[in-house]
């Protein structure tokens, strides 16, 4: 892989140390954060590609700290959670990560996760198609700047929204299931992801749409999937 940097936010030591020695096994690089008033002081010194961010922390807990990133960048946010409970995960999506694990975490699916996830990041917005820029109705999205506007007002996604966005973009009037868009978006197999999609849909819809709960781009297909509108 390319020298990447992965800033790991844990209040354990124990924890931040042990992923440390997976990345960097992987030849990733790895800094070290023990809560989220940490993190977001390193980011603003650093460049971070990628981070692993727990929830449960002192001073600034890993939901804040998501929110907060999110104001200002984009960097792929995958959150560790020692709760099972898909309530976590959603709202750990919500605010902006791109992917969950939970503790205790299988060290080899936490390296797959990272490695797909700077793959998209680093990649963002190559579909096959060209850089040509797309208009639908007044949504555009340039892939070449790597950016989406609706009439002409920018519209800040995470990575993973503007993923989903292209394709349907790119493919309007198609409709993608939860499985399709899944596969292509995070780029591995589908397993239980219809919350993970809806979610990412949902907040998508809440960025572009003038009223979400009628949308006017992105349609659902009742028991089939999702589709842009033409």
């Amino acid at each position: 892989m390319e020298p990447y940097t992965v800033l790991v936010v844990d209040d354990e030591t124990e924890i931040r140390d042990a992923i440390e020695i997976y990345l960097r096994n992987e030849g990733i690089t790895v800094i070290q954060a023990k809560d989220g008033i940490e993190a977001i002081d390193l980011l603003n010194e650093q460049t971070v590609h990628l981070i692993i961010l727990d929830i449960m922390m002192p001073r600034l807990d890993g939901i804040a700290t998501t929110f907060k990133i999110r104001e200002k960048q984009n960097i792929p946010i995958i959150i560790l959670s020692a709760k099972s409970e898909d309530i976590d995960k959603i709202l750990g999506l919500q605010v902006g990560a791109d992917d969950y694990v939970t503790k205790p975490f299988n060290p080899l699916e936490l390296i797959a996760r990272v490695k797909s996830q700077l793959r998209r990041y680093v990649t963002l917005g190559t579909y096959e198609g060209g850089a040509r820029v797309i208009d639908l109705h007044g949504l555009t999205i340039d892939p070449a700047a790597k950016e989406v506007a609706v009439h002409g007002e920018a519209v800040k996604l995470t990575p993973l929204e503007y993923k989903i966005v292209e394709l349907l973009m790119r493919n309007a009037g198609r409709v993608f299931s939860i499985q399709e868009i899944y596969e292509r978006v995070w780029n591995e197999p589908c397993y239980n992801a219809e919350n993970t999609v809806a979610v990412h849909i949902r907040k998508i819809r809440e960025k572009i749409e003038i009223d979400p709960k009628n949308p006017r781009y992105v349609k659902v297909v009742w028991g089939v999937g999702y589709k842009m509108e033409k």
